[in-house]
């Protein structure tokens, strides 16, 4: 076996904490499952219809989280953060049984779904893993935010610019390349917000599970959380942590270069549908050998299967 197969995790993987917006306490197992099975949640409070793929074609929600829902209306939301987590852990099947409709938050970021399940440890298959590439560039913008994404030698490179009036978060920019750099900022960046939103996110029913131990919150030139941020970045890491997770709706990890300016969940999504709508946009390719070339897109070793 490989890096090149197909893995799951090794045993059940168990979180509980409350969802950040519903403010309800959720149960949440990453199950072991079979190869080409995907990433798909179950809602287990549920007898009928509780199945839910998260697919960028099933995207029902993208306002401060991402929410997929089934044809019935069953949904999970707030998946954002466990979606990056697998995508960068290369996890590519799970079922995901959850008691409710949100995402415990935990801690804000990924930290917490990282380390646990990589403590689990995983179960590599015999199935070659499948990667989505990017045959031309594909772009989408609203006003001052954008999003475009355009072929890549072998990697998948987020670029991503964040820009607010704030002085502590101000403008920030970072490039990561997800399958050759270290995303330990990436992953423990949290969620945050600034003080004078939270009174209009609260009227409109949202974070009412949010506080300072899941969230950075800034309040003009300070950060109110007691031991301030955990990297010098960690704003526009985190954005780069939701767009990791929103990539994955599209159910593959991908060879692909993403330049992002002031984007967010529904931009992501924007894309991903737009990049879906003509076949010629991209490939699907199966890695048919053990080992991962530096020529990789150069060399036979994969096998169209789009």
């Amino acid at each position: 076996m490989s890096a090149l197969n197909q893995k799951t995790v090794k045993n059940d993987v168990i979180f509980r904490g409350a969802g950040l917006h519903n403010g309800k306490l959720a149960t949440l197992s990453i199950k072991p499952s079979e190869p080409n099975t995907g990433i798909v949640f179950k809602r287990i409070d549920l007898n009928n219809n509780n199945l839910i793929y998260p697919n960028f074609e099933n995207v029902s929600n993208t306002s401060l989280n991402t929410t997929v829902s089934n044809e019935f209306g069953t949904s999970v939301s707030t998946i954002e953060h466990l979606m990056g987590a697998l995508m960068g852990l290369g996890v590519d099947n799970a079922i995901i049984e959850i008691d409710n409709e949100e995402v415990p938050i935990l801690d804000g970021s990924a930290k917490n779904f990282i380390e646990k399940i990589t403590l689990t440890g995983f179960k590599v298959s015999s199935a070659p893993i499948k990667i989505i590439k990017i045959n031309k560039k594909i772009s989408f913008q609203e006003g001052r935010r954008s999003i475009s994404i355009e072929p890549s030698k072998l990697s998948l490179d987020i670029d991503f610019e964040l820009k607010y009036e704030n002085p502590v978060i101000g403008n920030q920019r970072n490039k990561v390349n997800l399958y050759e750099d270290d995303l330990n900022d990436i992953f423990y960046s949290r969620t945050f917000c600034l003080y004078e939103d939270i009174e209009i996110i609260k009227k409109n029913g949202l974070a009412k599970g949010g506080s300072l131990d899941n969230a950075v919150v800034v309040k003009g030139s300070e950060v109110l959380n007691k031991n301030n941020l955990r990297n010098s970045k960690e704003f526009v890491n985190h954005k780069i942590l939701d767009c990791m997770g929103d990539l994955y709706t599209s159910g593959y990890r991908m060879i692909a270069s993403v330049i992002c300016s002031q984007g967010g969940h529904y931009l992501t999504n924007q894309l991903l549908r737009k990049l879906f709508k003509n076949k010629e946009n991209f490939s699907i390719i199966e890695i048919q050998e053990r080992n991962l070339p530096h020529t990789l897109l150069n060399r036979s070793l994969l096998k169209s299967i789009a």
